[in-house]
């Protein structure tokens, strides 16, 4: 075989390997976690949910990157508790490459209203969007903000805001896309629960919910009817908090 020839097998044997390589680039995919209490994490953290994956991580409260246990939010040290967020990487972890790490940013705040979220309002010390900005630009950091998971909406299940809570879903999410800069971004929202003492406007809602996904191909609602409080009507308990981290999981995974 001459120089030529050698020269040649050699060019086929990069062309052929460089794209399988270049696949295999460590990855990170970033979650961003908003929204009021539910999404904070009301329920009672047991030891499986203390169980660290070097290829799950979030951030702590100075912004440093550290392996995901629970709790992951925060900001209300005195309120802490499980949410959906580690249940959902735990689910999403095995469908994605063996090159992607996940990674899940906490930004919600209990109570907080949507008009509040809009107005950047300044709320349990906690400066809404400004927060949510600061937290996406950290992601970036570190990689590609993949999709938004929102759960909120118990602070507007009553007869002064339910009228305005349809018209300020496209608002938010559209901010929300901007700051991320991603018009098409994935945006999974939950359910409010079916066991509120007021049920009736926590159900105006989910229909609110409901009918704006079906609008916009790039959201998907996530069932709640069938889980279970944690004996205060209004926070789901630990294994739903579990369930729906699944459940957002296999929502993103399905509009992915």
């Amino acid at each position: 075989m001459n120089v030529t020839h050698l020269r040649l097998l050699l060019f086929v044997c990069v062309i052929t390997i460089l794209p399988a390589c270049q696949s295999q680039k460590p990855q990170t995919w970033v979650f961003i976690m908003a929204g009021q209490s539910n999404m904070a994490g009301r329920g009672i953290v047991e030891p499986q949910d203390t169980v660290t994956n070097p290829r799950i991580l979030t951030i702590d409260s100075l912004g440093k990157v550290i392996k995901a246990k629970e709790p992951l939010h925060f900001y209300e040290p005195s309120r802490v508790g499980l949410d959906c967020g580690l249940a959902f990487a735990k689910t999403l972890l095995p469908k994605v490459p063996d090159n992607v790490t996940i990674m899940i940013i906490p930004t919600a705040v209990g109570g907080s209203s949507m008009s509040q979220w809009l107005g950047d309002s300044l709320y349990r010390n906690v400066k809404l969007l400004s927060n949510f900005k600061e937290k996406v630009a950290i992601g970036k950091q570190h990689g590609e903000i993949k999709a938004i998971l929102w759960h909120q909406g118990e602070s507007d299940a009553n007869e002064r805001s339910i009228e305005a809570y349809p018209s300020k879903i496209p608002q938010l999410l559209a901010t929300f896309r901007s700051i991320v800069q991603n018009d098409s971004l994935p945006v999974l929202m939950g359910e409010l629960g079916s066991y509120s003492n007021n049920n009736d406007y926590w159900q105006m809602v989910n229909t609110a919910i409901r009918e704006y996904a079906a609008t916009d191909q790039n959201v998907s609602v996530i069932g709640t009817q069938d889980l279970i409080h944690k004996g205060d009507t209004v926070h789901f308990n630990s294994a739903g908090q579990r369930e729906i981290g699944k459940r957002f999981a296999e929502a993103y995974w399905g509009n992915d």
